[in-house]
């Protein structure tokens, strides 16, 4: 175990749950002075007082690993090359160290800054009014943030909707027809599944007259899945707006936004219980494809609910989940490993999500090292949402599930793959924040770097950096 992060990690755990260094190490059976060298990194973490950790906090040995810290790193990386140079990965890691707060007051500044920068050459180039918008971002992009700052799980919403799952099946209720009729007897909800509520529109909720409309064109698991959504805020608003109020959000838009992906995290907490989820995941050793068909649910909910498995004592496999479409635009992505998403241009087009488009339907395999040396295992394939009548556009994604190389063995999709000698693809970023020389698929220079242009020379890469 390394120790460099251990002891930023065990300070901040302990100033979380409200605890003193005197009180923590009595609770460990170490002397105080023990722990602040623990807390500093000047001695490293033994196994026996690490056991005791997880026994005083309820959590497991996993919490203490790097990865949030090599996110950071990478994202902080990201802004230096933006606004100077790249600097030196051991800065970096010592900022995020010390002063993790700062290092991420950083990374926000920056996101502000690049929203404001594109807001302007829209106003400036005239492509919309400059007056449309009075945050400084966009809706969307800081409550994508918000689910990606915290791993994607809420621990109170989670709980919340299994602990209902529970008191229902004890009743050896069907879960689906327990949910109809907790929203019509309990919370008095009369619902109208309709033909006519207009293109685009799969269901409305009116909270005064406790009317809930439903497309009859979903099929009876989505159907679910919005009257799951819709007792969100009947069973747990109190949670979500407390949730969204910690948020920081700077609009009312990006607030109700966030409300309505805590619902949507609600629904898929009580279309797939926490614990019984996660003792069928690693039963199945992951595959997506029958969890899917066990659970009666689509692929992408199998996929996105597996990137939330973070419970404190009953952790699932962290993985890091992204859905993009054949334009290479990301509408969503989610992480629970170091996985870094850059936030200046696309991602890279060697990634096997990106293959999944010329083979439909087909789980891709890929092992991929990023810039900073850390391997990953990526499952990819595609999903299509049929259209609902003739003369509609279907809707095609490419789905990606990954994790760190070292938990790969877990994976069925690990199979037949030599993980130890393997030669993954050098994959990035985003060309934009990606270092990687004579890459034949770079399709920009890296910003903070210079070209090094020569008239009579030719290179694999179309841009050569000094």
């Amino acid at each position: 175990m390394s120790k460099t992060f251990v002891g930023a990690r065990l300070r901040g755990l302990r100033k979380e749950r409200g605890l003193s260094q005197a009180s923590l190490a009595g609770a460990l059976e170490i002397s105080p002075s023990y722990l602040n060298q623990i807390e500093h990194d000047v001695r490293p973490l033994s196994v026996p007082v690490l056991l005791k950790i997880t026994d005083v906090f309820g959590v497991d040995t996993s919490f203490f690993n790097s990865q949030d810290e090599t996110r950071l790193i990478a994202e902080l990386r990201e802004v230096t090359m933006d606004v100077d140079s790249p600097t030196p990965t051991e800065e970096l890691s010592e900022l995020v160290r010390d002063h993790a707060g700062f290092a991420r007051a950083m990374v926000s500044l920056h996101r502000r800054y690049l929203n404001a920068a594109d807001q302007l050459a829209q106003a400036t180039d005239g492509r919309s009014d400059p007056h449309a918008r009075g945050a400084i971002s966009h809706p969307h992009e800081e409550v994508r943030d918000f689910f990606y700052e915290r791993q994607n799980y809420f621990d109170e919403i989670d709980t919340a909707a299994e602990e209902l799952t529970v008191r229902m099946r004890m009743h050896g209720a069907d879960l689906r027809a327990a949910v109809e009729n907790r929203l019509q007897t309990v919370h008095n909800v009369s619902i109208r599944r309709r033909v006519d509520l207009g293109d685009g529109v799969l269901h409305r909720f009116d909270p005064v007259s406790r009317e809930l409309e439903i497309s009859a064109h979903l099929s009876g698991g989505q159907q679910f899945f919005k009257m799951a959504a819709e007792l969100a805020f009947l069973e747990c608003g109190e949670a979500i707006d407390a949730l969204v109020d910690a948020g920081g959000f700077t609009s009312d838009e990006a607030r109700r936004l966030a409300k309505h992906g805590l619902a949507n995290y609600y629904a898929a907490a009580v279309v797939l219980p926490y614990t019984q989820f996660h003792g069928a995941a690693e039963d199945f050793q992951y595959d997506i494809e029958r969890l899917s068909a066990f659970f009666a649910v689509s692929y992408e909910t199998v996929a996105h609910r597996l990137s939330t498995m973070q419970r404190p004592n009953l952790r699932g496999l962290p993985l890091s989940f992204v859905r993009v479409d054949r334009a290479g635009n990301m509408s969503k992505r989610q992480s629970s490993t170091g996985f870094h998403f850059s936030a200046s241009g696309g991602t890279c087009p060697l990634w096997n999500v990106y293959e999944t488009f010329a083979w439909p339907g087909k789980i891709l395999v890929q092992l991929a090292e990023m810039p900073d040396g850390r391997n990953y295992l990526w499952v990819a394939r595609t999903v299509e949402r049929r259209a609902a009548r003739f003369g509609q556009p279907s809707k095609t994604f490419a789905i990606g599930l990954g994790c760190e190389l070292r938990h790969a063995h877990r994976l069925v999709y690990a199979r037949g793959l030599d993980l130890a000698n393997g030669d993954p693809t050098p994959i990035g970023a985003g060309c934009r924040v990606c270092e990687r020389d004579n890459c034949a698929q770079r399709a920009f220079p890296p910003i903070g770097r210079s070209l090094d242009v020569d008239e009579h020379r030719s290179t694999v890469s179309p841009y050569h950096m000094k």
